[in-house]
């Protein structure tokens, strides 16, 4: 049975969820479906005093629950059984995130649910197994390093994968003991509410995660600066980023993870599988129209192979069949909205104004919808807009180089270092490149982060600051107090 369905059918939870209970309130900011720009619905903006609520509800679950001191195995049950909802309800949640998004639904259930519900899990698991520690002392005392929940947690999460974000974020942040406040894209807001009616249907204390709708000024700044919010958790952009860190400082001191944007390098050498390293490339540009931080959009490929390499990718970017969310046969996504493929468009402009040259794309596509034509653009310096900017959209740009020296200078980017991907057959040359590239992950002979929940993701430089995924992601939703008692 396909997924497809009739956009004008579905069902959308509009409104905050607060302690267990959906709030009506009404919309202020319009919404249009990307996939054909149609207006169908609009986000309401949680104000100070919603925010407020919100938070005041995260703290009393908390204590009524005792959630970050029950036996850990009862959230790693609770959480597991979250999970098993989320997988029996994916059609459901996949039609509401296709509407809204850019994300198309048969990727959607196969993909990013499917994907969610596995973090979910994976992190479920830490709850029971991460802890105190004694540490080595004298025989006259005891030292140890206790480990607690911070409290509530205050998440923000972007439009590009709504339903992947709010995993990332609430899965670590709940496995650790912590409530949390949730503030979704407003582009892209109604997933996040459905995933926390999820959670009270499988058994998690009302008011443990609560959901407020509404824009980065208002909302966020809001939710951000709350002296009660006890840790911040963003991703999105890194000019977002910037303001969030501003206004933290500015209203108080409290851990941040940030992950933010990326410009992210693919080194290819002449010894690589060419075909595999043109399907991987290709594939990251493609794929969700290149709206992802991670999107591999330098190309630094060797040039005794770089024409032999630039016409498969060129083949295969051709090949992405466009269409609209609700098509379960799409495979090429929409930009988010207007004012991002106007964005992409004049970025993709000014780079052929500086001097480089489009052997495809550069044009928005014919018919209803945002959508892009995939580009490829050559003959770009280390200044060309297309080179300095985050595009967020479905447009590559190819550099040659001579030596490993050359493929280095390249591949550091001055703002950014969040992922990075090198193809090549040599080991030796995998582990000297692995070593200094300026990225926090290094992909090599592939481009994607498939299913290794272990691996935390997150980046150098302006690309942020601590992690989201792995271990690390679960310990950061976590504090230390050391203890030394004498004997």
């Amino acid at each position: 049975m396909g997924l497809s369905f009739d956009p004008d059918t579905v069902s959308l939870p509009v409104g905050h969820f607060i302690g267990g209970e959906l709030i009506a309130a009404e919309g202020a900011i319009e919404m249009r479906r990307p996939s054909d720009g149609k207006a169908y619905a609009a986000s309401p903006v949680a104000d100070v005093d919603m925010v407020d609520r919100a938070v005041a509800s995260a703290k009393a679950a908390l204590k009524a629950s005792n959630w970050g001191g029950v036996r850990p195995r009862e959230r790693t049950k609770a959480l597991q059984a979250w999970a098993d909802l989320i997988e029996a309800e994916a059609e459901a949640l996949a039609k509401i995130e296709a509407l809204c998004s850019t994300r198309p639904v048969g990727q959607l259930v196969a993909g990013d649910i499917a994907i969610t519900a596995e973090q979910i899990r994976f992190f479920a698991e830490f709850a029971d197994k991460e802890g105190s520690e004694l540490v080595p002392t004298d025989d006259s005392s005891l030292g140890m390093i206790m480990s607690e929940p911070y409290g509530v947690v205050g998440a923000i999460t972007p439009w590009n994968f709504p339903i992947s974000m709010a995993g990332w974020k609430l899965g670590p942040a709940l496995a650790a003991g912590n409530a949390v406040v949730l503030k979704p894209s407003e582009m892209t807001p109604f997933s996040a509410v459905y995933m926390a009616q999820l959670a009270l249907r499988a058994g998690l204390p009302a008011g443990l995660v609560n959901v407020v709708l509404g824009d980065g000024p208002t909302t966020g700044t809001a939710l951000t600066g709350h002296s009660e919010i006890a840790k911040v958790s963003f991703t999105g952009s890194t000019r977002a980023g910037s303001a969030i860190m501003e206004n933290v400082a500015r209203t108080g001191v409290k851990p941040m993870t940030l992950e933010l944007g990326g410009k992210s390098p693919q080194i290819v050498f002449a010894d690589a599988d060419l075909d595999k390293a043109a399907t991987a490339i290709a594939g990251s540009v493609t794929f969700n129209a290149g709206q992802a931080c991670v999107a591999g959009t330098r190309l630094i490929a060797e040039k005794s192979v770089a024409d032999r390499l630039t016409a498969t990718i060129l083949e295969k970017m051709k090949a992405a069949r466009p269409g609209p969310t609700w098509d379960d046969a799409t495979q090429y996504s929409p930009i988010i909205s207007e004012r991002q493929r106007a964005r992409v468009d004049g970025i993709v402009r000014a780079a052929v104004e500086a001097g480089g040259e489009c052997l495809t794309g550069g044009h928005t596509m014919d018919g209803p919808g945002y959508f892009y034509e995939p580009t490829l653009i050559t003959d770009v310096d280390q200044a060309n807009p297309a080179i300095v900017e985050e595009i967020f959209g479905p447009v590559l740009t190819v550099q040659t180089f001579e030596t490993e020296e050359e493929a280095l200078a390249l591949s550091t980017h001055p703002t950014y270092g969040l992922a990075s991907g090198l193809f090549t057959a040599d080991l030796s040359r995998t582990i000297r490149f692995a070593r200094k590239l300026e990225a926090g992950t290094v992909w090599v002979n592939r481009y994607s982060r498939s299913r290794d929940h272990i691996l935390p993701t997150g980046g150098y430089k302006r690309s942020g600051i601590g992690k989201d995924l792995g271990r690390e992601a679960y310990l950061a939703n976590r504090r230390s107090k050391s203890v030394l008692i004498s004997l």
